[in-house]
């Protein structure tokens, strides 16, 4: 969610599609929504593949595996991820990882993580999921000058070449030594004395 999008104030002949819309999209830009639908959308496959019958016409075909229960449990923690990302937005980190683990051992266990479909789809929840960080909404003070992107510091030329020495090329702070020679790791030519 952009923390410098307004906020959605209802008007009194807004629709109620309107305000469910702006509503959930509030609720989900707070959160790793799309990581959670992804990893929520990959368990599905994983759990449901060792356990369907396809028939065609008299042509009874099952997938069941001996690694049905596994393939059972790696679709349900899939599941459960995914509604924790939701609702619990501070394991992020743990989802994410857990997504991506089970996603990989859903592979041998489960014909080949739900042919492929559920296994893409848990890789890409969870590396959502670990790449999401919550928005910082900006300060009341902080408003962004005009033509200016949020976020970028307003600087002078002269402020912000303040620090360059000659042709532009960047000069020795306050904390650093004006030459390499001067600190003991440079000293005798390179050596250090160790006492």
């Amino acid at each position: 969610m952009n923390p410098q999008a307004p906020v959605y104030v209802r008007a009194e002949d807004d629709a109620w599609p309107t305000v469910v819309y702006y509503h959930f999209h509030a609720w989900s830009g707070r959160r790793p929504f799309w990581a959670g639908l992804f990893t929520l959308l990959g368990g599905f496959p994983i759990a449901y593949f060792p356990y369907a019958d396809l028939r065609l016409g008299n042509v009874s075909l099952a997938m069941a595996t001996t690694g049905g229960a596994g393939a059972l449990i790696i679709g349900v923690l899939l599941i459960t991820l995914g509604l924790a990302l939701w609702f619990q937005e501070a394991i992020r980190v743990f989802a994410g990882v857990a997504a991506i683990l089970l996603a990989l051992v859903s592979i041998p266990v489960s014909n080949l993580g739900g042919f492929f479909v559920g296994f893409i789809l848990s890789m890409v929840g969870g590396a959502l999921a670990l790449a999401w960080a919550p928005g910082q909404p900006v300060e009341e003070g902080e408003q962004p000058v005009a033509g200016q992107q949020p976020g970028v510091v307003g600087l002078s030329k002269a402020d912000a070449t303040a620090d360059t020495g000659t042709q532009g090329v960047p000069g020795p702070r306050g904390t650093e030594t004006a030459h390499a020679s001067e600190t003991t790791a440079h000293a005798d030519g390179g050596r250090n004395s160790a006492g």
